[in-house]
């Protein structure tokens, strides 16, 4: 079984699921070692792969008796450099030309996969290529063929990646790979899609609407990588069922130096919106190679939690790093020593909104987590069909733990991305004393509580019709 200590940390792990952590052994090991969502990239994993990877998680869920979820992270419309010559180091001042097609990179030309750049970049926007280590500037743009001053040179390697931080693209959110990759989890049941290069909130409720029309019941996760994400954030948030910094992208696209304020408020808009948000890329990255991360990294990953983020995201680290369980316990382990401490305590506190129709049920949210914190209550247990007095509680970061209880055995895996929740399944609610009696006993088994202990009900009443929190009760455990 999952170690006490990692069972109950309350910031949850997300990691990628590659080469280097893609057998039964290696993913039990790193779920014993804290990991709650395992990550399918669909940039790099084939079908076969990622349905191994699913079939994987279902028996570990049912052997552990774990929830751990499943994110399909959908590729969308990255733009790349195709093939490279071994004449291909640009330097500082030269010119060069960017167009669409086939063809070979090299110093002089570099063909990229996007046909309709040169009717959507500007003279004086600029063009950024393997995560910004090299820098072109447009100067001219005639027939197709773009003409650059290298800014800032270096080698350019085939496939990498290539960035457009002023130019607004005209393609899709969507590409059809991502479509095809869709389907895939929709059939396989993924509890998490996450969509790459969202630019406003309709690229969310088209995507929604596609998961509906086939029956689907993911959850959609807005990756928020381009300037124009920042500027439509509220809508996004407000279509998107979670969110994630995706700093790696986000970096190229936006000054290096905006990245920390933009990943606090993003973070503190998803916890006012009650919207689980995750913190990606080179979080341990130095653990790739090395058995321990650099005190940067520490640093790092640490303020992540202190700022509130749901859950943190390892890529490289585990999918093609050296030590993929040595990695989700370390960062466990800061995970857990944040969360000791008085100083991750302090945190702006949402009034529920009185024109909303779910007023109560938010302000009984609200009562159990400011009341929780004023006795020291050890738990909280909320009865739910959807999850949503789940996430309301835990955007208010309480200390005690968030016990969900559901007859809902797919919500349980969802729910292991959201801050502090703990989920049990359970399908009796024959009377509210006797299922607050049943799921206490529960716990105390569990031994996340004990008598003596303050404990903090929700539920609707009559709890049989399973509607909106309209039910609070403190009590002693006995």
């Amino acid at each position: 079984m999952i170690e006490r200590k990692y069972k109950l940390k309350r910031t949850k792990i997300v990691a990628t699921i590659g080469p280097a952590s893609l057998s039964k052994k290696k993913i039990r090991k790193m779920i014993l070692a804290g990991l709650n969502i395992c990550r399918i990239n669909f940039s790099h994993c084939n079908h076969e792969d990622a349905a191994k990877i699913i079939s994987i998680i279902g028996e570990l869920n049912i052997e552990l008796n774990t929830h751990v979820a499943v994110l399909g992270d959908l590729q969308g419309p990255k733009l790349r450099v195709g093939k490279v010559s071994n004449d291909n180091l640009l330097e500082k001042n030269q010119l060069i030309t960017v167009q669409h097609g086939n063809g070979v990179s090299d110093k002089n030309n570099i063909f990229i996969n996007y046909k309709d750049l040169a009717n959507d970049i500007c003279v004086g926007e600029k063009i950024l290529l393997d995560d910004g280590k090299i820098l072109l500037r447009v100067q001219d743009i005639n027939d197709g063929k773009i003409l650059c001053i290298i800014v800032q040179g270096g080698v350019i390697i085939p496939n990498k990646g290539f960035n457009l931080p002023n130019t607004r693209i005209s393609l899709p959110t969507m590409t059809e790979k991502d479509y095809v990759d869709l389907l895939f989890c929709i059939k396989n049941g993924v509890e998490w899609i996450a969509l790459s290069f969202v630019r406003t909130g309709d690229d969310i409720i088209r995507l929604k609407k596609i998961i509906t029309d086939h029956n689907g019941k993911s959850k959609v996760i807005a990756k928020i990588e381009k300037p124009e994400a920042i500027k439509n954030l509220k809508a996004i948030i407000s279509n998107s069922d979670a969110l994630m910094v995706a700093r790696g992208d986000l970096g190229v696209e936006v000054p290096t130096q905006k990245v920390p304020v933009l990943q606090k408020r993003i973070v503190r808009a998803s916890r006012k919106n009650a919207k689980p948000v995750i913190i990606a890329t080179q979080m341990m990255e130095s653990m790739m190679v090395s058995l321990s991360p650099t005190r940067a990294e520490t640093n790092d990953a640490a303020n992540a939690v202190f700022d509130g983020a749901d859950a943190l995201m390892l890529s490289g680290e585990t999918s093609i790093g050296k030590y993929p369980t040595r990695v989700v316990r370390t960062i466990s382990k800061i995970i857990l020593d944040v969360e000791a401490s008085d100083e991750r305590k302090h945190f702006n506190k949402y009034l529920p909104f009185k024109s909303n129709h779910r007023y109560i049920s938010d302000s009984i949210c609200y009562q159990a987590s400011e009341i929780s914190n004023q006795v020291g209550a050890k738990a909280i247990l909320a009865f739910t069909a959807s999850g949503y007095n789940a996430q309301k509680i835990s955007s208010n970061r309480p200390d005690a733990h968030i016990c969900v209880f559901t007859h809902n055995r797919k919500l349980l895996n969802t729910l292991s991305l959201i801050w502090g929740v703990f989920g049990f399944y359970y399908n009796k609610f024959d009377s509210t004393d006797n299922t607050i009696e049943e799921t206490q006993n529960i716990l105390i088994k569990e031994g996340i509580i004990r008598r003596g202990d303050f404990v903090i009900n929700i539920a609707s009443m009559p709890i049989k019709e399973k509607g909106m929190t309209n039910m609070l009760k403190l009590e002693k455990i006995k």
